[in-house]
């Protein structure tokens, strides 16, 4: 198998409890991200990983395949190591189950450089950002890539610091293109690791930076290693409350009327 995609799934959330499990225009939130990622073209298995037996048994209801974790994980990662430790695989996905309207594109996008180039072991995904309360936004997670698509640094943060970029490009986009206005990214938490480099990942141990900004992807970067970032014309709503869950309803009902979704 060359690709494989694990969702992990925890049913506490601080802000959410039980979000996974929340109704979403007739589905759970954990069913419409399911459903969306068998769609994408470069995954060949998908499996629920979960700690939690109403996760568990809710997700064997609707047709996943699902195994059960220990509790002991202190983050998605380490419950990936954990299913993938005995699945011969090349490249492993990690699916927040919180992003019921992630696009099946979206994860062949994140695959595609590592299947091409060997010397990638691991990528993700930034959108662009188009107004200013998203790039203020501490929830909003932002990245900053090198000439070469590859990341320089992940922050709650608004970064790089030109906050007048908006109110500038706001009326002629291509006019502020020309007068050199940096264009502000957003981090879509999807990643893909080559399985070694997953492993690598699990022994390093947490860095600084990734205390300080509570962003595990910074442990990679202050370890010296590179990640591949890959721009996305899809955005996502994380549900990470109940206002967000609204906002994904919003959506999902207007699509529907559209007849996109």
């Amino acid at each position: 198998m060359e690709v494989i995609g694990i969702i992990p799934a925890r049913y506490g959330s601080t802000r959410f409890e039980g979000k996974l499990l929340a109704d979403l225009c007739g589905k759970s939130v954990i069913q419409h991200t399911w459903e969306n990622a068998k769609k994408a073209k470069t995954i060949e298995d998908i499996i629920i990983a979960t700690d939690d037996k109403r996760i568990y048994n809710f997700a064997k209801g609707f047709g996943a395949k699902v195994i059960y974790t220990s509790k002991a994980h202190k983050s998605g990662s380490d419950r990936l190591t954990e299913v993938v430790s005995s699945i011969d695989t090349k490249v492993v996905v990690n699916i927040q189950a919180d992003e019921p309207l992630i696009h099946p594109t979206m994860i062949d996008d994140v695959v595609d450089p590592i299947l091409r180039d060997d010397s990638i072991h691991m990528a993700t995904l930034c959108h662009k950002i188009g107004n200013e309360k998203d790039f203020l936004d501490p929830n909003v997670v932002k990245v900053v890539m090198d000439r070469k698509g590859f990341a320089l640094y992940f922050s709650r943060a608004p970064i790089p610091y030109l906050l007048s970029s908006f109110a500038k490009a706001s009326g002629d986009r291509r006019a502020a293109g020309e007068r050199g206005i940096v264009t502000h990214y957003k981090h879509i938490g999807i990643y893909a690791y080559t399985k070694d480099f997953l492993f690598t990942f699990k022994s390093l141990p947490q860095s600084r930076l990734e205390k300080s900004e509570k962003l595990e992807q910074l442990r990679v970067i202050e370890n010296g290693y590179k990640i591949k970032v890959i721009e996305t014309k899809f955005d996502t709503i994380g549900i990470d409350t109940p206002e967000d869950l609204m906002k994904a309803t919003d959506l999902i009902k207007g699509a529907r009327q559209l007849s996109l979704f």
